[in-house]
């Protein structure tokens, strides 16, 4: 982990760096921030062995659906990555969607708490997380399981595609594992990876990291795809109205529909022909 959380660190101060200055994080604030859970929430909370320990991940779609685990950007499992969840459980032909709560019930609410959970993030241990919600959606009914995640979760999406041959296909958004997490020119799974051609985050989601990411996914051999979209920036996807206004407070302007829509066709198809039985 020592030679990983540079990397992250590197490019969270370019984000962040109009945002962080007059913010300051209370961990006890991020613990009672994650507790509230809709009692009319379309997802089951289950809890995942990993080793000898548990932790608590979401659950949703048709029962024997191939399944998905969809990887959370740096907030932490919050309104975000579940509406991704739900609308990937509801993609024809239907799929059953896994999120894992990386954090351990801890949420960022702002830029600075979000960078405060992701630089002590465990990335080795994440995915070992997501090895075991890989394993628990075989052993639950679905024959085929595929990864997808955004932001840190996309890198985490790719990382996968190297280190854990019980994956399927992945399907990244706008981020890519530093060397030291995985070696890219190793992977196995099929990939996708979605990148917003405005993408400031140098190194990890920009227009460099995704030609160098084509680059060694070229070398493996594996089938893949990267997809570049005009006039996009980082967290594209995230079009709720709340996403909006986070984006927009974070100096993320661009609302391309069109541009989603396209994404979710390719993810949808990405998924369909590699998780089908």
């Amino acid at each position: 982990m020592v030679a990983i959380i540079p990397f992250y660190r590197s490019f969270t101060k370019t984000l962040l760096k109009p945002i962080v200055r007059t913010l300051s994080v209370s961990p006890s604030r991020l613990q009672v921030r994650s507790m509230a859970e809709s009692a009319s929430s379309p997802f089951k909370k289950i809890q995942v062995q990993r080793d000898d320990t548990t932790f608590d991940a979401y659950v949703v779609g048709k029962e024997d659906a191939p399944g998905i685990v969809v990887v959370q950007e740096w907030w932490g499992v919050d309104y975000e990555v579940k509406n991704h969840a739900l609308k990937i459980s509801q993609l024809d032909p239907g799929f059953k969607a896994l999120i894992p709560d990386l954090y351990r019930g801890k949420v960022g609410l702002d830029a600075a708490e979000a960078q405060h959970l992701m630089d002590g993030l465990d990335w080795q241990g994440a995915v070992k997380d997501i090895s075991a919600s890989v394993n628990w959606l075989k052993a639950n009914g679905s024959k085929k399981v595929g990864v997808t995640g955004y932001c840190m979760g996309g890198a985490l999406s790719i990382a996968s595609s190297v280190l854990l041959p019980e994956v399927d296909a992945v399907v990244a958004f706008y981020g890519v594992p530093s060397s030291a997490l995985a070696d890219l020119a190793k992977a196995k799974a099929p990939v996708q990876a979605h990148f917003g051609e405005l993408d400031s985050l140098v190194g990890f989601a920009d227009v460099t990291a995704a030609k160098a990411l084509e680059e060694k996914l070229k070398a493996s051999g594996i089938p893949y795809e990267v997809h570049i979209y005009p006039g996009n920036g980082h967290a594209f996807m995230n079009r709720s109205p709340e996403g909006i206004q986070r984006r927009k407070g974070m100096g993320m302007p661009d609302e391309d529909e069109a541009a989603v829509e396209l994404a979710w066709s390719r993810f949808r198809a990405w998924m369909s022909r590699y998780l089908s039985a």
